[in-house]
């Protein structure tokens, strides 16, 4: 919605600044999205006086002036026709950008003379539409600044340009009126009257006008009129400056004034032209398959149902949407009939969209408009053709009534006080209400307040509650601490909730962005991951690429990194954090946490490349997942992953063989060829209901245990068969002496050489941390012992020599 700063001083008396009036409309709700500060755009031309002006010797129509500036005298080659001695005009110095014309003047040579500068016509500047020659201003000093002389002798001109964002439920801010209204109840004027006076017909109107009876619930009012003996020129100016200031070209003075209205006071109007009428006008439900071509020269084919007015040749306007043609205004109309009415609002959305029409009038009526203002509007519009266009009025035809609005509210003030948290006085909220045009009384303790037409998204307590408080101002809310009860409160979090919270803040702080994929995926993709089965399959999908719920996260991370590689962005890190479904009964689901690896990572070495993400970027980063949701820091990794894992290049982290925490490792390449992902792919998978609960919650950790006595490592190397699992020889060594082994890791794997086939050798370090004593030689040997008794029972190795 854009109005300039003049066109609101028309209904609001005020003497407060821009600034003021733009930081209560935000305030109030219709949010000023921009101003156009007209002004400023024409702050560099400054008036010049033309003092002689002769013919170009090598052009016919050009001129050779001598200028006088506030820098000296200027020749300026100039072609306008007027162009002439003595005259005041507009200059435009080198350096100067011209906004009509999208350029930036220059010193310049025409046909072989030089100019300096150039003087512009109203449509350079992007003040009208003129361009027959250049402004010649009745008055003005040389170097006055042309934005100055404007201010003082035509400020529409120059007026700002306001355009703030209409909510759905402020339809009747779609009039510069109900913003005025708005400001007044603020406080920042006095809203100006407007009760517009009955126009008296002088003979009976010719045309008459009816509404089918089927018809009557989307059209329940219309009124007219004829205009005989007008003149159908162009609009005064100041009407021509506000249209054109909000974007709209002035077209004639009887269109013009129609569009006034649709703006002024959110009242859609529309003219015919009465000559073209054939006999009376009826409003009825089309009966499908008529055509009409409508005013912006397109043919529509109606649909059964949609609203139209016909006349005895039928359809001539699109009820609420856009008039016809053949019965449109032309500079040669003399008599005019002027329709007021008012159409159901969700009737005419239905018309617009099924017509693909979007029109001032259409975003208006299907907002819903005034039901009560439909006859003085009619009135209101009346009087200016009158008074612009000359003419004769006839008698008003009217058909139906305007729909019942009236309702009232029972308002307790102390409920703005409870439901907003403000503490307004009884007396400043029957104001505030009042000014807005609502009707509050009672004595009692509740207000009865009466809603008026033109704010039909008001239906109950809570709407005026609102109305209140935003006139009153939400920044004068403060913040109150809620009320606490007594000792410690009850966390507000299930631990299962924490545990996501943790999960997904820890991913996204390893580098992992967070991506939010559909829980339906394709069948195809569901069986790749073990689902896909008619148990989770949706009986009415949106499309066939979501027929499935998912049975893991993964799809939808791959699908994701597909479309990214498409784009050509390689290098991925993507986690998502929600539920997967093992079946379509309720609690047939469980969380999960996936991360997905592609392309590169780290820094550049020194040739500029980078390395390969492998599996254990992923390993690193599911255990850090895993530590931050308060998993055991002993675990297990096993083999044995379903099939869309690489077979030798995963990992499942474990408490023992049946509780898997999480999976690690490389995406099989078929399930990466399926989906369209060029790989290698990295990805983890975390269960947290999977991770224990603690037994117990306590407020602060345990005490630390801190050795005085310094370890002892000691290196091992076995020769072992090659399918024996370094887990398996890792375990067996830890489990020599439970108490006095603290840590058991494998630093080397060596295959081939003098070994022979199917045999290799893992080394292993073996820190033991005495508590008590320091350990003595024998000791270490005997421990030593016992761990190669120990490796050799499990995993059949021996000692390498």
């Amino acid at each position: 919605m854009k109005f300039t700063l003049s066109w609101l001083k028309d209904h609001l008396e005020t003497e407060a600044s821009l600034a003021d009036i733009l930081d209560a409309l935000t305030d109030l709700g219709l949010e000023v999205e921009e101003v156009e500060d007209r002004a400023a755009r024409l702050a560099d031309f400054t008036l010049a006086k033309v003092i002689t002006a002769e013919k170009h010797p090598d052009a016919d129509r050009l001129r050779v002036c001598q200028v006088e500036t506030d820098e000296g005298m200027q020749q300026i080659i100039c072609g306008a026709p007027n162009a002439r001695e003595g005259i005041t005009v507009v200059l435009a110095k080198p350096g100067t950008y011209v906004p009509g014309i999208d350029t930036t003047i220059g010193v310049g040579k025409i046909r072989g003379i030089e100019s300096f500068g150039m003087m512009a016509s109203e449509r350079e500047l992007e003040l009208s539409d003129e361009h027959d020659g250049i402004i010649e201003l009745p008055s003005g000093e040389v170097g006055e600044r042309f934005v100055d002389w404007l201010a003082e002798h035509d400020p529409a001109k120059v007026d700002p340009v306001i355009e703030i964002a209409i909510t759905p439920n402020r339809q009747d801010a779609l009039g510069v009126r109900g913003i005025a209204r708005d400001l007044a109840a603020r406080g920042l004027g006095t809203l100006k009257p407007h009760d517009p006076a009955e126009v008296l017909g002088s003979f009976p109107c010719p045309i008459g006008v009816t509404i089918d009876a089927d018809t009557l619930d989307d059209a329940p009012h219309f009124t007219g009129r004829l205009i005989k003996g007008v003149k159908n020129g162009p609009s005064p100016q100041w009407l021509q400056d506000r249209l054109r200031a909000i974007g709209l070209r002035p077209i004639s003075a009887l269109v013009d004034i129609t569009n006034y209205f649709t703006f002024d006071q959110n009242r859609p109007l529309h003219v015919f032209d009465a000559d073209k009428v054939a006999g009376n006008l009826r409003v009825h439900r089309a009966q499908g398959g008529e055509t009409i071509t409508a005013l912006d020269d397109k043919d529509y084919t109606l649909v059964a149902g949609q609203v139209v007015i016909s006349d005895d040749k039928g359809p001539e306007s699109i009820a609420g949407v856009m008039g016809g043609a053949e019965t449109g205004c032309t500079e040669d109309t003399v008599n005019v009939f002027l329709e007021s009415a008012w159409w159901e609002p969700v009737r005419i959305a239905y018309t617009g969209r099924e017509l693909k029409i979007n029109s001032d009038a259409r975003y208006r009526f299907e907002r819903g408009v005034d039901p009560e203002y439909t006859r003085p509007g009619l009135e209101a519009a009346t009087q200016m053709v009158l008074d612009l266009c000359g003419g004769e009025a006839s008698e008003v035809v009217e058909a139906g009534a305007a729909p019942q609005t009236a309702r009232s509210y029972q308002l307790d003030p102390k409920r703005v006080e409870s439901l907003v948290g403000m503490q307004i006085d009884r007396d400043q909220q029957v104001r505030i209400l009042t000014a807005l045009g609502f009707s509050a009384s009672g004595s009692g303790d509740t207000l009865e307040v009466w809603v008026p037409s033109w704010r039909r998204d008001v239906h109950g307590e809570a709407d005026l509650v609102e109305e209140v408080a935003r006139v009153t101002s939400l920044t004068g809310l403060k913040p109150q601490p809620l009320p606490r009860a007594a000792g410690v409160p009850a966390p507000v979090l299930t631990p299962m909730q924490l545990r996501e919270r943790a999960a997904r803040r820890t991913a996204a702080a390893l580098g992992y962005n967070e991506c939010v994929t559909y829980s339906f995926i394709d069948k195809a993709s569901a069986e790749l991951f073990g689902g896909g089965s008619d148990a989770v399959m949706l009986e009415n999908p949106i499309s066939s690429e979501m027929s499935h719920m998912r049975p893991a996260v993964l799809p939808g991370l791959l699908q994701a990194a597909a479309r990214n590689q498409a784009r050509g962005m390689m290098d991925m890190a993507l986690f998502e954090v929600g539920a997967a479904f093992h079946g379509g009964e309720p609690g047939e689901q469980h969380l999960i946490v996936s991360g997905l690896l592609t392309g590169h990572t780290g820094p550049r070495d020194p040739h500029g490349a980078r390395r390969a993400v492998d599996v254990f970027d992923v390993k690193a980063d599911a255990e850090a997942v895993l530590a931050a949701i308060g998993a055991p820091a002993k675990v297990q990794i096993l083999r044995g992953a379903r099939e869309w894992w690489h077979p030798g290049r995963h990992g499942m982290i474990c408490l023992g063989p049946k509780k898997v925490l999480g999976i690690f490792g490389e995406l099989h390449p078929k399930v990466l060829a399926a989906m369209d992902v060029k790989g290698p792919a990295m990805a983890f998978t975390i269960f947290p209901e999977e991770v224990p609960m603690p037994r117990k919650s306590t407020a602060s950790r345990g005490a630390v245990t801190m050795a005085d006595l310094q370890a002892v490592e000691r290196d091992f190397a076995f020769v072992v068969a090659a399918d024996v699992a370094a887990l398996d020889l890792v375990n067996a060594a830890a489990g020599a002496d439970k108490a006095l082994i603290e840590e058991v890791r494998v630093f080397d794997e060596f295959v081939g050489g003098s070994l022979g086939e199917g045999q290799k050798s893992l080394a292993i370090t073996v820190r033991m941390q005495p508590t008590d004593k320091t350990l003595t030689e024998d000791e270490i040997e005997a421990v030593g012992a016992k761990i190669v008794e120990k490796v050799a029972k499990a995993t059949g190795g021996a000692l390498r020599g």
